[in-house]
């Protein structure tokens, strides 16, 4: 009996332990988490490049504030077929080409800013009427030499100046190139530089800053295509018998590539063409200096004429006027209305209608 029960309690034994084994136990519900919502990475918004916050006074585009107000620097070029290449003509925010004696023509490169300007020259002497010039933009003048008037002239009207044939310590940021000495002439070898002309003006030499009042109020617009012009692509300005300048549209840039001598003009330090955005013809009275040996010209820059401008393929009639020496150029429009230059570099020709002529193609 006691056998019987004990197999009874051991079969049961076993079958508890059979149905713990066959069933698990139910593992409890895990609260579901709710994903948070994955943010998109954002791309960077994209900075503009800031240029500089001035505006050059002679050329309507963006310059060093501090640039703005400083006077320019005015250097007279020679022009000579002999002395091409010219050097750093290319970096003159204004370039005025004017007759000399002979026929033959010289140039004023008016820079702004010096900065990043390289050799420039070759360097020639200078004329009363060039003086003019850089009055009206309160420059400081760089030559080499000048004729009897233009050196009367000087002290009289005030003409800060540097010279290379008889200045005093200015004329150490001079020397001659011995290449240009060997292939072009003795004549034609006179350089400079940029830094050179930077150098000696921090000595305090002269001043650097544009007198009290002093406003160059040129103005300048992003298209200075003239409204209602006649087309003008191509077209040729003769100084004299000796010098016609070209002057060809170049719509991808926007402007003139400048042409002298059969060839491209170009600078000699890039090796580039000479282009500019706008062209001024400008028609004044010039005629023998009476009793000048060498022929010396004089010519009027101041009171008023006639003229023309050129930008964008288009050209109008202008008038300019310049009320005195130390005044700038004015420039309107035959209605009276002040011109409006595109923004970019100017190429002024200065001819007399006697002499030379506009021919446009």
């Amino acid at each position: 009996m006691k056998k019987r029960v004990l197999a009874i309690l051991l079969t049961a034994a076993m079958l508890l332990t059979l149905n713990g084994c066959g069933k698990k136990e139910e593992e409890p519900a895990q609260p579901v988490l709710e994903a948070e919502p994955i943010e998109e990475p954002q791309p960077e918004p994209e900075i503009e490049p800031v240029g500089p916050a001035g505006t050059n006074p002679l050329t309507g585009l963006p310059m060093e504030p501090e640039e703005e107000t400083q006077r320019p620097v005015a250097v007279m070029f020679n022009n000579l077929k002999a002395a091409q290449p010219q050097l750093g003509v290319s970096q003159a925010d204004i370039i005025y080409e004017v007759p000399a004696e002979g026929g033959i023509t010289r140039m004023l490169g008016v820079f702004q800013s010096l900065s990043g300007v390289g050799i420039l020259g070759s360097i020639r002497s200078t004329r009363a009427y060039y003086l003019e010039l850089a009055l009206g933009h309160d420059a400081l003048l760089v030559h080499a030499g000048g004729s009897p008037e233009a050196y009367a002239d000087i002290p009289a009207w005030g003409v800060d100046n540097m010279d290379g044939v008889n200045g005093g310590s200015d004329a150490k940021i001079f020397w001659r190139d011995a290449e240009r000495r060997k292939t072009a002439g003795y004549e034609h070898s006179l350089l400079t530089s940029g830094e050179k002309i930077t150098e000696y003006l921090a000595k305090d030499h002269f001043r650097t800053e544009h007198k009290d009042g002093y406003a160059y109020t040129q103005s300048f617009g992003d298209d200075g295509t003239p409204a209602g012009g006649s087309t003008a692509e191509h077209l040729k300005v003769k100084f004299s018998s000796y010098k016609t300048g070209t002057f060809d549209y170049d719509a991808a840039s926007g402007t003139y590539l400048i042409g002298q001598y059969g060839k491209e003009y170009v600078d000699g330090n890039t090796g580039a063409q000479v282009g500019v955005t706008n062209v001024l013809v400008l028609e004044t009275d010039i005629s023998v200096i009476s009793g000048d040996s060498a022929g010396r010209l004089k010519a009027r820059m101041t009171g008023s004429g006639e003229g023309t401008f050129f930008c964008g393929g288009q050209s109008v009639p202008i008038r300019w006027s310049k009320a005195d020496r130390g005044s700038q150029f004015l420039y309107t429009l035959a209605d009276g209305t002040p011109l409006t230059l595109g923004r970019g570099k100017s190429y002024v020709c200065i001819i007399s209608p006697k002499t030379g002529s506009v021919t446009i193609e």
